[in-house]
């Protein structure tokens, strides 16, 4: 049973080989609007009805940065006509965890933690093709970025949001911060992360490549790539600022804050503790979920998901995912709060791709 009481649906498989996010959007026209309607739902009221205005805003920021995607996320908002599109396609994620690790063969798997409902749910899995060859992109209709994607006998990766500079101290103020970064961003003409993350996977062939792309190309917000490979030691965290990086290839866990913390940095935090997590706070709750993570000592191979347990599971998870490119193998399982239980329980059957496999296991 699911977190409705309804029987658990499996994860759709999309191919959109031909045709892309725009094809994914129409033919998930509906699951599209109620992502949509579910993620608006959680603002308050009033904050819903600035939507269109969001949008403008975000579509203006876009089409002034370095996306290659501008024309395809205008194509899809009047396709589907309805406001939200653009908003949706700007927005970043709260927070995540993520761990990079040997099984015979590098392993990802990470965990998508966002206060948006219905991610969850709705979350599918949309087989995709570039210049360098197919990959598997765990995403959502009418989202044209990459932040968890597998590329068979290539790499897999997934993005998680960087630590936030902080101007101020005071947790009522981490508002104020994040519009002043903002503003920053606006500045800058340089890609999206999680765009940028798409382009490496449709064109490049190799671990080395997709290290070099995520290393050295300008993005318009700092942001935490895990990437691994097919080879034994293909494996790392970069972690980025607009200009700079910083590539490690031990401790391969991340979660919302640099490995060495450095202020004003502050670790990412969401939901209702934006406002009361203080400053150490916020960085003890990345750190705890990123040492959780790496301490853990199941397998990926058993395909359990027994990882995703507190403190990586906490109250905004919404997608659980294990990734192996040697092995062609990406699982995905969506997540939603639940009446009754503290936290999130599962809203998907397990959805596995494994390579050549035509369909959902």
């Amino acid at each position: 049973m699911d977190v409705d009481g309804t029987s658990l649906k499996p994860v759709p498989l999309r191919d959109v080989r031909d045709g892309g996010p725009l094809r994914h959007a129409l033919e998930a026209r509906a699951g599209a609007r109620a992502l949509r309607d579910e993620c608006v739902g959680w603002f308050p009221r009033t904050a819903q009805r600035c939507i269109p205005a969001l949008d403008g805003i975000t579509r203006r920021w876009l089409m002034r940065s370095r996306s290659p995607y501008v024309d395809e996320i205008a194509a899809i908002a009047a396709a589907l006509g309805f406001p939200g599109i653009w908003f949706l396609n700007g927005a970043y994620e709260w927070g995540c965890t993520a761990l990079a690790r040997e099984e015979g063969a590098p392993w990802l798997a990470r965990t998508l933690d966002w206060p948006f409902p219905g991610l969850g749910r709705h979350v599918e899995i949309a087989r995709m093709a570039g210049p360098a060859g197919e990959f598997m992109n765990v995403t959502w209709p009418g989202f044209v970025g990459v932040l968890t994607a597998m590329a068979p006998l290539r790499f897999a990766a997934c993005v998680n949001q960087a630590p936030l500079w902080r101007r101020t101290r005071a947790p009522a103020l981490r508002l104020f911060d994040i519009a002043a970064n903002a503003v920053r961003t606006w500045s800058l003409r340089h890609i999206p992360p999680d765009q940028l993350l798409r382009q490496v996977f449709e064109t490049c062939a190799s671990f080395a490549d997709a290290r070099q792309r995520l290393e050295l190309t300008p993005i318009a917000r700092p942001v935490i790539y895990t990437l691994v490979g097919c080879a034994s030691g293909e494996r790392c965290v970069i972690e980025r600022t607009e200009d700079g990086h910083t590539t490690r290839f031990d401790d391969t866990c991340a979660a919302n804050d640099w490995l060495t913390p450095a202020e004003p940095w502050e670790a990412r935090v969401g939901g209702d503790l934006m406002f009361s997590c203080s400053f150490g706070e916020a960085g003890g709750n990345s750190r705890i979920r990123r040492e959780a993570l790496a301490a853990w000592d199941g397998r990926f191979a058993d395909a359990s998901f027994a990882w995703v347990t507190p403190p990586v599971l906490n109250r905004f998870t919404r997608i659980a995912t294990e990734m192996c490119p040697a092995q062609g193998v990406l699982r995905v399982l969506g997540y939603e709060s639940a009446a009754g239980f503290e936290l999130p329980q599962p809203a998907t059957l397990t959805g596995e791709v494994r390579i050549g496999a035509p369909a959902l296991a």
